[in-house]
Formats: structure tokens, C-alpha cells, sequence
């Protein structure tokens, strides 16, 4: 029997039927990542059920020198949970550790395993007047670990913070097998390194998450949403300010959307309505939430913002949603974008961030810079304006080939808008994290310090190489995948 014959019949007698399987037609749906950008092959797929049993398939993995790519919900944005082309990986499933270990309803905590979906998360402690601050797009198929590895963001950064501002406590397998327990949350913990912090965003190049413990606030009892039409990007950057020092601590979201993307979706989606009647090249769209202290307080609080950013002259139009459903309805013109270009045809998205202060100049000094450098290009750029956080996205010229165009001039264009935001000190992921899209783009433009303890780490961890070779950590020339 060869050794990788020992290794499936070993694995398949660790993880049962249920729990590891080389059926073809089983793994098939779990090698594309869901852009449809990378395809790969796979040697098989583990669905454990257990921390233990994945520990046991981790020894597994060492002993017989098999590499493994954990998968969450396959909502990822680069690439980072599709195996290679070779089929020497094994595709590690969490899907079927989707469970609340604990819920401390008083404590506002709870800790459950990595496949739990975000969304049956929010459920659950909704159903306690509890909420987790967290959200977005993907939120029915992204799980908790996925979430964790990637450090994900959202609509509720500017609040909240990112995915490890949420996190309290984590459980991870390492490379050899090991079970890192820290689980518990401790306010106050001087032991040394904060190793969640390294695992957190590692994407699973150092250790697979297996649960985590996660803080929660209470629920909202009112929110408020607003939209303003504005002349400039720059008027957004300035309306920011003043809500910041209106609102407080009630200013929830600030997103923004060029009067392009706004078009977009109204000609796409039959549902969509245009929130004011004039079009305005610059959309804002505002949230400002209460718990149940503060909620009486709210609608005061919205009325006053919009009166006085009218009175300063920072927007041309602006409404306030009359009701839950027209809240969704502005919010849903926000979440529409990317589908409605993609009907539009390909374009090269990005996803960038650069200093707060800095991010309404980069805006308007990159787009014209792409859209002179590429001629018939669209730029685009919307997002998380609060944090420092845009969507750049480029749509294609006009007649442009699916496929031919991004692997040719879309190259280009990616690079260029690296450039560009490398020159403004910012990052080239701000939230979707590095994956396997962005490593070589990576290994150009980050600092070579920063790349250097990069792999000193990944080395320490997983000397092996055995952990989701391949993403996050760029290789050096002349060696194999880390």
C-alpha cells in the first residue's frame, strides 16, 4: 500500500463516512472559489465533527506529509480556501462544527464552534435582545472561522472595529496537532504574547480555528437612517467630521457611492427607488442606533445632524428613512452594487484602504488617474468611508472579452491602483484578506521586513509547510509554497 493510500484509509477510519471522502462528484462543488477566479484539486475532503478529530486528522497530515486547506463557508473574496492545481491537499470542511458550546447571556458572550454561520449567530442572540456587531453581504453562508481567519469588516467597522475587536477567546489546532486552548476570556492577561491576535487573520496558514468566544452588546432598539446627495467626494470626507461630532458614539455606519454605482442599481434591480429626486454625484448613506437607553433620544438626534449639516452648507439633498422598510430599502441600494455591475460586464475590484484623514483626496486624485491611463475604463470607488476602507473597482471598456480582459489589460490595471495606494501609505487588502489573489502583489509592493517575519513565523508554526500552502505568506524566489 502507498503512503498516500495509508493516509486515506487512515483518515477515513479517524473520520468515519460522514467525515472524509475521495468522491469526486462530493468535493467537486468545494474547488472553486465562489468568484469563480481559482479551481483546484484535491486529494479528498475532511468534514470533521470535533476539535479532537480534527487534531487527530492534523497528525495525520504531519506524519504522512499531506497538506490541508480549511474551508469555511467558500465565501471568501481571494482565493484563500481553494486548494491547488497539484491534488495533493486534503480540503478540511469546518461546516459541520456549527455549534454554541456556551452562551453567558449576562456576560454578553458566548462561544461556538468555527462553522457556525454568521447569520444563525445573529440569530441566536437576537433571541436573547443581545446582538453581535458584526455583518455583512455574505452573512447566510460565511461562518465564524472563515470570518476569524480573514479578519473580516463590514458596514459596522467605524463603531465596532473589525473581527478582532470581537474576538475574546480562541481554540485552534497547530500544524503538529496540538490543541491551543484560550478559549477563556480574560480582561486582564500579562502571559506573554497574544498568540489569538496571530492567529487571528492568519487565514489558516498557522493554526485552524475551531471555535472562538465572542462578545456581544445589546440589541438596538431604534436606528436611524439617513441619505445625502452631495457635489463632491471631499463633501463626504467633511460631512463625516460633523456627524462624528453630532452623533458620537450613535454614528453606527457612513458609507458613500458615487452617483455611477447608485445608476447601477436602480437600472438593474426592479425594486430599487432613488432615495431623493435630483441626482447628486456623491451619495451618502448614515446610521445612527440606540440600545434602549438612548432611543427616545434618536430621531431628535437625526433631525438635529441633517438641520445642521444643511445650515453648513455639506449636502445638496438629504431624507431620513420613515421606517424600518425604507431603511432597507436605502440600505439595500448599498448592497446591490457589485451584482449590478457584474451585469453591467467584468471589471477589476479591489478592495484598498489609506489613512482616514487621507481617503476622500485618494479618491479623487486616483479615478481620473486610472480612467487617463486605461481609456473606456470606469473607476468606481464605495464603501466604508468611516474607516478608511473603499471598493475601487475599474469596469472594463466597452465590447470587452469576459475573461481575455482581465488576465490582460485588468492586470495592469490591478498593479496601477496598487501603486497607487502603496504611494498614499496604504494596504492593498483591507478586509477580504490576501489569499492566494493577492500574494504575489504582496510580495512586490509590502515592506521586506514585514515580509521577512512573515515567514520566520510560518516557519516556526507550521515548519512543514502544511497549512493552506501557498496563500497569505509570499514565497522567495526559488522555493516552494510555504
Amino acid at each position: 500500500m502507498s503512503t498516500t493510500d495509508e493516509f486515506l484509509s487512515a483518515a477515513s477510519s479517524l473520520l468515519g463516512e460522514r467525515g472524509f471522502t475521495t468522491d469526486a462528484d462530493l468535493i467537486e462543488p468545494w474547488l472553486t472559489d465562489w468568484r469563480g477566479r481559482f479551481t483546484g484539486r484535491a486529494l479528498g475532503m475532511a468534514s470533521p465533527a470535533s476539535t479532537q478529530e480534527i487534531a487527530g486528522l492534523m497528525k495525520l497530515c504531519a506524519a504522512h506529509r499531506v497538506p490541508l486547506v480549511p474551508q469555511g463557508g467558500n465565501s471568501g473574496m481571494s482565493g484563500g480556501a481553494t486548494p491547488d492545481e497539484t491534488g495533493k491537499a486534503i480540503v478540511l470542511s469546518l461546516r459541520r462544527m456549527d455549534k454554541v458550546r456556551s452562551f453567558d447571556v449576562d456576560a454578553r458572550q458566548i462561544t461556538c464552534d468555527a462553522g457556525l454561520i454568521l447569520q444563525t449567530l445573529h440569530e441566536t442572540v437576537e433571541a436573547e435582545r443581545l446582538r453581535f456587531p458584526l455583518t455583512l453581504g455574505g452573512k447566510g453562508s460565511a461562518t465564524i472561522g472563515g470570518l476569524i481567519s480573514t479578519n473580516a469588516g463590514g458596514t459596522q467597522v467605524l463603531r465596532h472595529g473589525s473581527m478582532r475587536a470581537q474576538v475574546l477567546g480562541i481554540e485552534a489546532v497547530m500544524a503538529d496537532g496540538r490543541v491551543f486552548d484560550s478559549l477563556r476570556p480574560l480582561k486582564k492577561d500579562n502571559r506573554g504574547f497574544d498568540l489569538k491576535q496571530l492567529l487571528i487573520g492568519s487565514e489558516g496558514t498557522l493554526g485552524i480555528v475551531t471555535a472562538a468566544t465572542l462578545r456581544l452588546l445589546p440589541a438596538l432598539a431604534d436606528r436611524a437612517v439617513l441619505w445625502a446627495g452631495l457635489g463632491d467626494i471631499r463633501d463626504a470626507r467633511k460631512l463625516l467630521l460633523h456627524a462624528e461630532r453630532v452623533a458620537g458614539d450613535a454614528l453606527e455606519g457612513f458609507e458613500v457611492m458615487p452617483r455611477h454605482s447608485l445608476e447601477a442599481v436602480l437600472a438593474h434591480s426592479a425594486n430599487a427607488r432613488a432615495p431623493l429626486q435630483d441626482h447628486h454625484e456623491w451619495n451618502a448613506l448614515i446610521e445612527l442606533t440606540a440600545d434602549a437607553s438612548g432611543a427616545d433620544a434618536l430621531p431628535a438626534l437625526a433631525q438635529s445632524l441633517l438641520e445642521s449639516a444643511f445650515e453648513e452648507g455639506l449636502v445638496a439633498d438629504a431624507t431620513i428613512a420613515r421606517n424600518e422598510a425604507q431603511a432597507e430599502e436605502f440600505w439595500m441600494l448599498r448592497d446591490e452594487i457589485a451584482p449590478a455591475e457584474r451585469a453591467i460586464g467584468p471589471a477589476m475590484q479591489h478592495d484598498i484602504s489609506v489613512p482616514v484623514p487621507d481617503m476622500a483626496e485618494f479618491v479623487a486624485d486616483a479615478v481620473p488617474k486610472v480612467e487617463k491611463a486605461f481609456p473606456g475604463t470606469t473607476a468606481v470607488a464605495f464603501g466604508h468611508l468611516g474607516d478608511g476602507n473603499v471598493h475601487f473597482h475599474v469596469l472594463a471598456p466597452e465590447g470587452a472579452v469576459p475573461g481575455e480582459w482581465e488576465l490582460g489589460q485588468g492586470k495592469a490595471i490591478s498593479a496601477f491602483v496598487h501603486d497607487e495606494v502603496t504611494a498614499w501609505n496604504g494596504s492593498i487588502s483591507a478586509e477580504h484578506g490576501i489569499g492566494q489573489l493577492k500574494r504575489d502583489e504582496l510580495a512586490r509592493l509590502g515592506d521586506p521586513a514585514q515580509l521577512a517575519i512573515m515567514r520566520q513565523v510560518k516557519r516556526a508554526l507550521d515548519p512543514a509547510g502544511l497549512l493552506n500552502p501557498g496563500k497569505l505568506v509570499p514565497l522567495e524566489t526559488g522555493t516552494e509554497p510555504l
